[in-house]
């Protein structure tokens, strides 16, 4: 159970299983994400936290051995009927990987990039939202002298900056974030925490993240997933503090791995 209204859900999840090539991955998960917050998935490797990220925009779709039980709705609708364009649905719901993976092209190149899949060739048009997506991800000050110059010159922190950059560009309503300062110094990471802690007024924030620390710092729901089960969800504090659960308290205490 969680503490806030279901009516504030962006996503809800219901009855969820997932299996690769017939191997249980996610097994009958029911929660729902609410809107505007930023909410972790933490758990051991091979929990399938990242296999649940993934089926937020559907990336499963991608693998043919991948079967699926169960709803996904965003915003009331169901993400899997038919009439879903899932295109629209990964514009909807933007992802940013544990690797930084910019572009060959110049750091404009980047965050321009979408804009122009959906027919924006207006340059002043580009250069306001560009603009207005680096602000958004921290980086225009370090790079506004150096929009033309491959974005593959960046340190890495920079450079997951920027791929945050391009997916604000076109607009989400979610960021899904798998587990995006791994490869990070400790003042990149730092400065993609507070980058996730500032867009949650404007979008919905959802985390995997391996480090427990980071979860407690910058979300403000957890939930623990173990062997492909939701162990226990709600929010972040009374998880951390006051678990209900024994096998969350053993993961968070470390006496599970």
């Amino acid at each position: 159970m969680t503490d806030f209204d279901a009516a504030a859900s962006c996503f809800a999840i219901d009855g969820l299983s997932l299996a690769y090539d017939g191997r249980p991955a996610l097994r009958d998960l029911t929660l729902a994400i609410p809107r505007h917050a930023v909410t972790a998935f933490i758990g051991p490797s091979g929990c399938g936290k990242s296999t649940l990220l993934r089926a937020l925009n559907r990336l499963h779709d991608l693998d043919d051995t991948v079967g699926r039980a169960g709803r996904i709705r965003l915003e009331g609708q169901d993400i899997h009927a038919p009439d879903v364009d899932v295109a629209e649905l990964r514009r909807r719901v933007g992802m940013v990987f544990q690797t930084p993976n910019p572009f060959p092209m110049s750091i404009y190149d980047n965050v321009a990039f979408g804009l122009r899949l959906q027919g924006i060739k207006r340059k002043r048009t580009l250069d306001e939202v560009i603009e207005w997506a680096l602000v958004s991800a921290a980086l225009w000050d370090e790079v506004k002298d150096q929009l033309h110059t491959s974005a593959w010159r960046l340190s890495g922190g920079q450079q997951q900056r920027l791929v945050i950059a391009r997916t604000l560009a076109v607009q989400p309503e979610v960021l899904l974030l798998d587990e995006p300062a791994s490869a990070l110094d400790p003042i990149s990471t730092l400065k993609i925490e507070e980058l996730i802690r500032s867009l949650k007024s404007r979008l919905t924030l959802v985390l995997v993240t391996h480090n427990m620390q980071q979860a407690a710092r910058v979300s403000d729901y957890t939930a623990f997933l173990h062997d492909g089960e939701l162990v226990e969800y709600g929010a972040t504090d009374s998880l951390f503090t006051n678990p209900r659960l024994a096998r969350t308290e053993n993961y968070i205490t470390g006496r599970m791995s």
